[in-house]
């Protein structure tokens, strides 16, 4: 088995980096990939992206969202969780087998201390009835990754903050999260175990999985990035993971309703999204304007969903023409994520 240590703290890297090995090297046997990132939230490839986050709450605390090729649900990651992933040879049989693909990562938890560790339903992994792994898998070309979060030590009340969304507010079609019962992993695992950094955490799991007390006896088995792999794999990056057509275009149709009530009126603003875009917008209300509401309806058509996009638009009109009375900030954040 080969192993793959990720530097970068970009989840958006990671994946790249994930996607770029599985498909454009050989090792002739399974690899194994850990990486690690700052605050993210990552969707599965059939999910509606506003659908799933607190897009306010994300925005205002900075957290990186991109969206993966496999699917599953929603996931948020901090630098107290630690991802793995298996990339190996695809057969007809092994897709959607999780509990065959985790099970080594299972076996080495329970060797640390988390006896009741197990695979549960179609693609977790709980702890003393708790989940505190999701996984998902994605095959092409003969190739397959089963990957997956492991939360050591994540930040849980921001986990609940940055995925909960008004489900009022939008509605689609697309694969929903089901919102589960979470748990850290570190208090699971014997004493000595309970107080390491993530990096500490990921290297005694690999040590596990490889059956050896050091890394110096296992170093002939890890790969190295390349520059030239680099090179390819920021263009993953770039084509993909921090491309807002990807990540949010790729949603499946939705639409958006947002009505709020002001002193001088009330506006109630109904967006059809397709492709991350404003297909039709109506603005109806009891608000009061010289100019007719239908002129900002009519030119938001064709406008991302975004709220830098959207402001575009409302910035060439003077708002207090067509709402009299109510901040134009407070518009922008009605019409916007």
């Amino acid at each position: 088995m080969k192993y793959v240590l990720m530097k970068s703290r970009d989840i958006r890297e990671n994946l790249a980096t994930e996607q770029y090995l599985m498909n454009n090297k050989e090792f002739n046997e399974p690899l194994v990939l850990f990486y690690i990132e700052g605050p993210c939230i990552i969707v599965g490839r059939n999910q509606n992206t506003l659908e799933e986050i607190n897009h306010e709450y994300v925005e205002k605390n900075n957290i990186v969202v991109t969206r993966r090729f496999s699917g599953g649900g929603a996931v948020y990651q901090d630098l107290g969780n630690l991802c793995f992933s298996f990339v190996v040879n695809s057969d007809d049989n092994n897709f959607g087998d999780f509990k065959s693909f985790v099970q080594p990562i299972v076996d080495a938890l329970k060797k640390m201390g988390a006896e009741s560790a197990e695979v549960s339903g179609r693609n977790d992994i709980l702890v003393d009835g708790k989940k505190f792994s999701g996984n998902a898998m994605y095959t092409k070309n003969g190739k397959t990754f089963s990957h997956g979060t492991l939360s050591y030590d994540v930040d849980l009340d921001v986990l609940t903050d940055a995925l909960k969304v008004n489900a009022d507010k939008i509605q689609s079609k697309g694969i929903k999260s089901i919102r589960s019962r979470v748990t850290n992993l570190k208090s699971h695992l014997l004493p000595e175990y309970q107080n390491l950094t993530i990096e500490e955490f990921r290297n005694i799991l690999l040590l596990k999985l490889f059956g050896k007390d050091s890394l110096e006896e296992i170093k002939d088995n890890e790969y190295i990035i390349t520059p030239e792999d680099q090179k390819h794999i920021t263009e993953l990056e770039d084509k993909y993971y921090k491309n807002w057509d990807w990540v949010y275009g790729k949603s499946p149709k939705f639409t958006v309703n947002q009505r709020k009530h002001f002193d001088m009126g009330t506006i109630d603003v109904r967006f059809n999204i397709e492709n991350g875009l404003i297909q039709e917008a109506k603005i109806y209300g009891d608000f009061f304007g010289s100019q007719d509401a239908s002129e900002i309806s009519e030119a938001l058509k064709d406008t991302k969903f975004d709220t830098a996009d959207i402001k575009k638009v409302l910035d060439q009109f003077n708002l207090d023409e067509y709402f009299k009375g109510i901040d134009s900030a407070e518009i922008l954040k009605l019409m916007t994520p």
